[in-house]
């Protein structure tokens, strides 16, 4: 049983992500990991998500990001540690999160009881969560809490955003459904990124692409024309169904008032950044 309304986990969750995610695609991070040699765009993704997990390897950074091209990961890491130690990297992480949170929210935003109140909230809810079978939160989870409220929350909301992917992975895994499976049907569902946005920053090609619809097309979950089936659909649904409910203790920990007023707080942030232009037109759609 649930003390919370239907899927008000999930729309909490809607609203962490933008700033949790705005890092990746904000040329701050790019800049920051240039002077150590970190420059190509894959390079800075890679090396800024997995720099919690240690010097580890490709075949760990494959396994806990799941939908990226093993090759890809391989180009890059372990070489990228050589480059710049994982606690070098956190360093310039935060600093990049530091700089485009003033530019996207600004002075008055960062410094504002508002922004206190989010952090309190977000940092209470991931004392809801748990460890065992979530390397990437689990990871997060262990970095010291920043004292700055606007850095305290972006940790809480990227803390809470792992400890979602995770339990999605298992989801995922438990579906049958392979990495590049799971990104076309989740663009075929009008709901995840673009295909060519997939093709170019996830390692894959269209003869992969291709393959893949095929495979779903088998399983009977994709149609001839490229659109999910009424059993596809409803796949998709039980996925997210499934991974609310492996991703509910925080948010059940923090509470149906908790949760509403965080969703509001945080609805307000993301606005904010997504009309600021934190993320690439072609990003979402078919």
């Amino acid at each position: 049983m649930t003390s919370l309304p239907e899927r008000a986990a999930r729309r909490c969750h809607n609203m962490l992500n933008p700033l949790h995610s705005a890092v990746y695609f904000s040329p701050a991070l790019g800049q920051e990991l240039a002077p150590y040699g970190i420059e190509d765009p894959s390079a800075v993704y890679l090396a800024g998500r997995a720099a919690p997990l240690g010097a580890v390897s490709a075949g760990t950074v494959t396994a806990t990001f799941y939908n990226f091209s093993p090759a890809l990961v391989a180009r890059f890491v372990p070489a990228v540690w050589e480059y710049a130690s994982p606690a070098t990297v956190l360093a310039a992480r935060l600093r990049a999160v530091d700089s485009m949170l003033r530019e996207l929210l600004g002075e008055e935003v960062l410094t504002s009881p508002e922004m206190t109140e989010a952090a309190q909230l977000a940092l209470k809810a991931t004392e809801g969560c748990t460890r065992p079978g979530r390397p990437l939160y689990a990871a997060n989870a262990g970095l010291p809490v920043p004292e700055a409220p606007h850095l305290a929350y972006w940790h809480a909301a990227t803390v809470l955003r792992e400890h979602r992917g995770d339990s999605h992975i298992a989801v995922l895994l438990s579906a049958g459904l392979d990495p590049l499976e799971a990104l076309v049907s989740h663009t075929s569902s009008g709901r995840g990124m673009s295909p060519k946005w997939v093709l170019s920053t996830r390692g894959y090609n269209q003869q992969d692409w291709t393959a893949a619809q095929e495979r779903l097309r088998e399983r009977g979950l994709l149609d001839a024309e490229g659109e999910l089936t009424e059993e596809g659909a409803s796949l998709r649904k039980e996925l997210e169904y499934s991974t609310d409910r492996l991703d509910s203790a925080p948010y059940e920990h923090l509470g149906a008032e908790g949760v509403a007023r965080l969703t509001e707080l945080a609805g307000g942030f993301a606005a904010s950044a997504v009309n600021a232009g934190a993320f690439p037109a072609d990003l979402f759609g078919k």
